[in-house]
């Protein structure tokens, strides 16, 4: 077998097709089966450009790369080392069940977006075993043969066999943003791969044409896997990652200086040091929030889950926040605000009369265009009524959305003729005759044009949408085409189509508006028929740029007419960019939703990206959701989603922030009169544990509708200001109990440690259900899940000082009145957390 190596980047663009297919050992009918699945072996995924994952028994033995756990560890093995065997095995114990539990968790719903993502993974069609078959990109290998068309992803090096008309986009490789024309003749030697016409390479695209190719180069052998250090690193960290990663480093901050005080402070009382070593160190892991990114990627798992039965899958995780967050969606007008199933009407000359030289036109000219074919195209071949019987193809001009249009020269019977379809407006613009339904050809006069024009405005007014038929004789010995050649045209007519108005979208629309979300607009149909198609649905059009109108704005301009425009009409896909960058600028969270070739770049630049299953492969590999069906509804669906696991999250860091700083406020006061520990290491590690046990379900939870009424993003400080005011609740309710410990119970260190144990454990599990909701406490339902798992913590807390494995722990059982101090205590506890919680509400609705 080969080596990667041994085809290099010059052999790959100089050596001639047939040696390089006699050096990969296949034919144009491709590999075998069994041979593919050799080489997929040896060479790998063809995915050079992706991160790799560490195999599961690193990615857990990395959890245990926490200082703090090392830490404690080894404190703890001195500690057995000195005759205290049992707290050892119990601390080791626990931390491996908690490190256990949390890695379960996470890896699962890794596993499940993973599941998700391979499901609307790009796919190439390859010849195996003589047979055309679709294959996920990353199974290619060298000698693989392929078929490439328009809107194609090219998936590996490859050697051009066969070509018809391509165009590649090689901006990636090149930053050249024009496409290239590629063939498979062979070339003169170059040393730039771009310059190379008969070779293609990973991470460009199709733009038109089609192509057979020769897999040469897969993976890290490839150009873009020369830069796959760079395309592999982690992406910049979204907003939702930020204030996450803000979070804990700002929990972190306070308990190093927290566990710094209590250390300093049992020292200074001579207490034994490794005791005190190993009581602070406990300290801070029960106060790190290591629970946190467990419960963001498994609130986020759960929420992508969910979005996939509800026909949108997830690409990037962190995408169903920004999702939650999005505040302006931009999309088109086919497919969301109409059915998109388009079918031509009729063709009509410029007076409006039926005509079949228009119809002849652009039948011919969707027949032989090589592009991907739009649904327009598809529109006019499936009606058919043409005889396209003795023409043949000689060149082709390819759609670009700068021009609009699309030409294809013919032959017929030793005539030829240049076809072109486009904008209507950029056709009559660009004709000097017209032609009518008699055929009858005659100059194209000013008069005429309105007349033209006129007819052109009443099919807009009636919610049609239409393309422009024109034609060019040329010389018989006329063997390219060239964008120069679509001048002095002779028009033919108007293709006519409906697209009907989708039912739904409408209400949809009202619905995001309703929940805060604002939809623009953008189409490259003109005005006419946009506003029609608004005025049958039910929205209302609050202003209009069209694509003429927005190239002679200025940036500052654009910002200041964007709040009042809804409708963007005649736009190509580098206005489209403009529009979405300007809407960022002006503080939106901007989602884009789009299918095409072009779109690729508005995709990227939105903070969340929406494209639908069936768009070409450049698009859905830009986008961050994938659409099951091309419907508003469904993106409104995903916002909710999105929201929600914003919310649940949120659930979890506002407990944690409180509870852990009202803990830092109470162990520090313990420590400056308490003559003892308050809590032996192992009971707080265990009280982490039951606490992190009792947490696992708030990804199932339910949010109340209120709470996601609204767009949902990351305020870290909110959290802050949430920590300061309910952190102090928590430490009153804390030092109310040793208190009582100590005037009712007289209870020295043991009864101490346990009640206290009991009571910690007890409020800050029981709290989540005040913070969960800005409702009262009995007004809105939690998960079964949720109320069964916080429960049973706080069972197995009381439990266990009652058994006789609470021994282990230091415990010993505490008399019954101590019970209907911690049932009175608790319930005085969540009433006072319900009042503080309305007036901060009421306090930071006023604020705004």
């Amino acid at each position: 077998m080969i080596a990667i190596d041994d085809i290099s980047a010059e052999q790959l663009r100089d050596c001639a097709a047939e040696a390089l297919l006699l050096r990969l050992g296949t034919t144009m009918a491709g590999l075998a089966s069994t041979e593919a699945a050799d080489r997929l072996l040896h060479y790998g995924p063809n995915d050079a450009a992706r991160l790799k994952r560490s195999p599961l028994w690193l990615q857990f033995v990395a959890r245990f790369r926490n200082p703090l756990v090392i830490i404690l560890l080894v404190a703890s093995g001195l500690s057995a080392a000195s005759g205290d065997l049992a707290s050892f095995l119990i601390v080791g114990t626990i931390v491996l069940i908690s490190m256990t539990i949390d890695f379960v968790q996470e890896t699962g719903a890794q596993n499940a977006i993973d599941a998700l993502q391979r499901s609307v993974a790009v796919q190439v069609n390859v010849w195996r075993d003589g047979v055309l078959i679709a294959v996920p990109i990353d199974q290619l290998v060298p000698g693989d043969v392929i078929e490439l068309i328009s809107g194609d992803l090219v998936p590996a090096d490859s050697r051009l066999l066969k070509s018809r008309d391509l165009f590649i986009n090689q901006a990636l490789l090149t930053g050249e943003s024009y496409p290239a024309e590629k063939n498979a003749h062979p070339t003169a030697p170059s040393e730039d791969n771009g310059a190379a016409e008969n070779a293609v390479f990973a991470g460009t695209s199709v733009i038109s044409g089609t192509a057979t190719a020769l897999v040469c180069r897969t993976g890290a052998g490839t150009a873009l896997g020369h830069l796959a250090k760079s395309l592999a690193e982690k992406p910049p960290a979204t907003a939702f990652e930020v204030g996450i990663r803000r979070f804990g480093l700002l929990i972190m901050r306070l308990t190093v200086l927290m566990v710094l005080f209590v250390l300093l402070i049992n020292i200074s009382f001579h207490r034994p040091v490794l005791e005190s070593l190993m009581f602070a160190l406990a300290l801070a892991v029960g106060l790190t929030p290591e629970l946190l990114p467990m419960v963001v990627t498994v609130t986020l798992a759960r929420s992508a889950m969910k979005l996939s039965k509800r026909k949108m899958v997830v690409k990037r995780l962190s995408a169903v926040h920004d999702i939650g967050a999005m505040d302006v969606l931009c999309t088109d007008k086919t497919g969301t605000l109409t059915e998109a199933s388009i079918s031509l009407v009729r063709t009509v000359d410029g007076w409006g009369t039926e005509s079949q030289p228009a119809q002849a036109g652009a039948y011919l000219n969707s027949l032989f265009e090589t592009g991907m074919k739009s649904p327009l195209d598809q529109a006019i071949l499936a009606a058919g009524g043409v005889d396209a019987t003795g023409y043949s193809k000689i060149d082709e001009v390819p759609f670009d959305f700068e021009r609009r249009r699309v030409s294809v020269l013919v032959d017929h019977e030793g005539g030829r003729q240049l076809i072109v379809k486009g904008a209507p407006e950029d056709l009559l613009r660009l004709s000097a005759r017209c032609e009518a339904a008699d055929g009858t050809v005659t100059p194209l006069d000013a008069g005429t044009r309105q007349i033209f024009e006129a007819t052109l405005e009443q099919l807009g007014a009636l919610g049609f949408r239409v393309l422009g038929i024109g034609s060019r004789a040329v010389e018989a010995n006329h063997g390219t085409a060239a964008i120069s050649d679509e001048n002095e045209l002779v028009f033919s007519g108007f293709a006519v189509f409906r697209d009907p108005p989708k039912a739904s979208a409408g209400a949809t629309i009202q619905a995001m508006t309703g929940a805060g979300i604002i939809v623009k607009v953008l189409t490259g149909d003109n005005e006419r028929v946009s506003r029609h198609v608004f005025e049958e649905i039910g929205v209302p059009v609050t202003g209009v740029l069209t694509g003429d109108q927005l190239a002679h704005l200025s940036d500052e301009a654009l910002l200041g007419q964007l709040p009042e425009v809804n409708l963007f009409c005649r736009v190509n896909p580098q206005q489209k960019l403009r529009i979405l960058l300007a809407l960022k600028r002006r503080g939106h969270v901007v989602g884009f939703m789009g299918d095409g070739i072009n779109d690729a770049p508005a995709l990227h630049a939105a903070d969340v990206g929406i494209s639908v299953d069936g768009a070409a492969d450049v698009a859905r590999a830009a986008a961050d959701l994938i659409a099951l069906e091309h419907d508003l509804s469904v993106v409104h669906e995903a916002v909710l989603c999105g929201r929600t696991a914003v919310r649940n999250v949120a659930k979890y860091v506002l407990m944690g922030s409180s509870s852990n700083f009202g803990n830092m406020f109470s162990m520090a006061g313990a420590a400056l009169f308490l003559p003892f520990l308050p809590m032996l290491p192992i009971q707080i590690l265990l009280n982490n544990l039951l606490y992190d046990v009792s947490e696992i379900a708030i990804p199932f939870d339910d949010v109340d509708e209120e709470a996601i009424a609204r767009p949902t993003s990351w305020d870290v400080s909110f959290i802050e200001k949430f920590m300061l005011v309910f952190g102090p609740v928590s430490s009153l309710f804390d030092f109310l109990t040793f208190y009582v410990l100590f005037k009712l119970f007289d209870a020295g260190t043991a009864l101490f440690q346990t009640g206290w144990f009991i009571e910690s454990i007890t409020t800050q599990v029981l709290v989540v259900f005040a913070i969960r909701t800005r409702r009262s406490l009995f007004q809105s339902r939690p998960h079964r899940l949720l109320v069964g798992m916080a429960l049973g913590a706080i069972a197995i807390a009381i439990a266990i000082p009652l058994l006789p494995i609470g021994r282990w722990f230091g415990f010993v059982a505490p008399p019954p009145l101590f019970f209907l101090f911690l049932v009175v205590a608790t319930a005085a506890y969540l009433a006072i957390v319900e009042v503080t919680k309305r007036a901060f509400y009421a306090v930071i609705d006023r604020r705004g």
